[in-house]
């Protein structure tokens, strides 16, 4: 039985579409080092998962619309600090906002990215047949920039975010609120992200149809909190 298309396939973003180049741990050694800081990035790597994991989502409650990136950036800033501090070279910094102010701008650029093999002849296929494609992510409002800079933001007619939602994948806001975006059911729609729990099962909760993606574990962003 040939499968039914559907109206729109939304993405999970980072790990799944794109991930980081060199990883987390040496992104952050490479930029503390110019801030004359030494650090182990397999000890940063180590430090930032558990920062992470610890942290809450990221998503602000009663917040204006117009404060929400300098909320992202504070929140990012406190699992950059709390990473430092586990390393053991916090103490090391002259200027850690400064630091940091260097750090969240370099992944707001293109240089900290690669695609995924598999994405582009997959998206291209997929909007030439007249799919609607969005992304659904608990990434950041940089993920808008960053789209666009790995030249991917003409195929995707929509981008919903943890931070503007106000909710964290898997919850169910945020798969309705990229559903509102194409007028779709959730019957009519596909989700396709790298974590069990966040993508997969936020998703099929809804009776949206979910694929399961297993990137391998060093290209994974460790961008949430299963692994």
């Amino acid at each position: 039985m040939k499968q039914q298309k559907p109206k729109v396939i939304f993405f999970d973003a980072v790990g799944t579409l794109f991930g980081v180049k060199e990883g987390v741990g040496k992104t952050y050694a490479k930029i503390a080092k110019k801030n004359n800081v030494d650090t182990d990035p397999d000890v940063l790597e180590k430090a930032f998962r558990a920062a992470f994991k610890r942290s809450r989502p990221p998503i602000f409650p009663g917040v204006d619309s117009f404060q929400i990136p300098e909320k992202e950036f504070q929140w990012w800033e406190a699992i950059a600090r709390d990473t430092f501090t586990e390393a053991g070279v916090i103490d090391q910094f002259e200027d850690f906002s400064g630091f940091f102010t260097q750090l969240y701008a370099h992944f707001a650029t293109p240089d900290p990215w690669f695609v995924f093999q598999d994405v582009m002849p997959s998206i291209k296929s997929w909007h030439k047949q007249g799919i609607e494609l969005g992304l659904v992510s608990n990434f950041d409002s940089r993920l808008f920039a960053i789209v666009e800079l790995l030249d991917m933001k003409q195929y995707f007619s929509s981008i919903t975010i943890s931070s503007v939602v106000g909710a964290a994948k898997p919850d169910s806001k945020m798969f309705l609120s990229a559903l509102d975006k194409h007028n779709c059911l959730p019957s009519q729609a596909w989700h396709i992200g790298d974590s069990e729990l966040e993508d997969y099962d936020g998703a099929t909760k809804i009776g949206m149809k979910a694929f399961l993606l297993e990137r391998s574990p060093e290209q994974r962003f460790p961008y949430s909190r299963q692994y």
